[in-house]
């Protein structure tokens, strides 16, 4: 249904015939975390995630998965493991 809250005129997924169901009946402002992000939208009563009606949860436990502005990528900072046995075998039969 459209936001009647909120996000006036966006769709929601907890609106309902009765209101907002989400908890608190509304959405929550984005966090000084999110900003940069391209899921960002302005409307009439501030900043808001056009995908999480709760930003400050998203963060609460590292970065969040939604964020567009932050890296994913995974630094391989460590070498693969070899295994000693293979290794040597390996060695021997390139004379």
């Amino acid at each position: 249904m459209i936001c009647q809250t909120t996000r006036k005129g966006m769709e929601c997924a907890f609106m309902t015939a009765d209101g907002c169901v989400y908890n608190g009946g509304t959405c929550y402002q984005i966090v000084e975390s999110c900003n940069g992000c391209g899921r960002t939208v302005s409307y009439e009563s501030g900043w808001y995630c056009s995908k999480c009606p709760e930003p400050e949860k998203k963060w609460k436990n590292g970065v969040c998965n939604l964020a567009t502005h932050v890296s994913n990528a995974v630094a391989d900072t460590k070498a693969a493991k070899i295994n000693p046995i293979k290794a040597s075998k390996r060695g021997a039969g390139k004379k």
